[in-house]
């Protein structure tokens, strides 16, 4: 399947990295939401992915179907029931991902402060944007710079 660049995505960040066997179930209960996932009876060509074993990626390729308010609800019910079963948490914003050694580590605001306060961030570490939009946004801005980040200006302070 060939999705658009200006695909939809939604990206829900685990707290903690999924195990492997995880990983495995997460994506069998996802790809079959999302082969079924409809708005207004209309099919969506949807896919789900999980990256660096932390990040949940759904995406919708609109040129065929609009995703509708009911839809992205019934997306958002899937995640939490992800939550649920599996202790995570992927709905709080405040924990921040950020790559040391090409490793992904995830912190509470706080301790992500902590870092940039002595140095172990710099404006130069790999952060994660996910807020991204779409599949284009995907690939060019949800990593990024700290110092090229929306993290630099919440912790601008600290730089």
């Amino acid at each position: 399947m060939i999705f658009s660049p200006q695909s939809r995505v939604w990206i829900y960040q685990s707290n903690r990295k999924f195990t492997s066997t995880e990983e495995v179930e997460i994506l069998q209960k996802l790809e079959a939401f999302t082969s079924q996932w409809k708005a207004h009876g209309n099919e969506l060509l949807a896919k789900a992915e999980i990256r660096y074993g932390f990040f949940i990626i759904l995406t919708v390729d609109e040129s065929q179907a609009n995703v509708t308010g009911c839809s992205i609800d019934s997306s958002v019910r899937i995640i939490k029931d992800i939550e649920l079963a599996y202790q995570v948490d992927l709905f709080n914003r405040f924990n921040i991902a950020y790559k040391i050694d090409n490793e992904v580590h995830v912190q509470g605001k706080e301790d992500f402060e902590t870092l940039v306060n002595i140095k172990n961030v710099t404006p130069e570490t790999i952060v994660f944007n996910n807020m991204v939009q779409n599949l284009d946004e995907l690939q060019t801005k949800w990593e990024v710079p700290f110092k090229n980040s929306w993290h630099a200006s919440v912790f601008a302070h600290l730089l």
